[in-house]
């Protein structure tokens, strides 16, 4: 079994910072890309950020150059650093990853999610 657990997540002021963390935990082989995404309320579930095994990031337009994600692969964990929140921001955070617990064998697993509210 494998599991995604999402930390970090509150309540925080426009312009504040935050930062998320996800850790992989189970029967772990390797880990391919790790990923965030966000859903708001009555909306769909968007993608964030994303970062390769290699540690190449990308990110959604309207989260570039304010958030950075990273990955100590050592620990089996993603990081969003969340900077200059905006309102808009506000949703449940969802990690993602794309792990293998066999040499023939990957799947994409989801963590549970964790709140970020930004107040105006």
């Amino acid at each position: 079994q494998v599991q995604l657990v999402e930390t970090g997540g509150g309540l925080v002021q426009a312009g504040g910072s935050l930062r998320l963390s996800c850790v992989a935990s189970g029967s772990i082989f390797s880990i391919a890309a790790m990923r965030w995404y966000r859903q708001a309320p009555e909306k769909q579930r968007d993608l964030v950020a994303a970062i390769t095994s290699g540690g190449t990031a990308t990110y959604a337009g309207s989260v570039k150059d304010r958030f950075t994600i990273s990955r100590d692969s050592t620990r089996n964990t993603v990081y969003l650093q969340m900077d200059s929140l905006k309102p808009e921001d506000t949703a449940v955070y969802y990690c993602n990853a794309d792990i293998w617990t066999r040499p023939n064998y990957s799947w994409r697993y989801w963590g549970q999610g964790t709140q970020v509210t930004v107040s105006s």
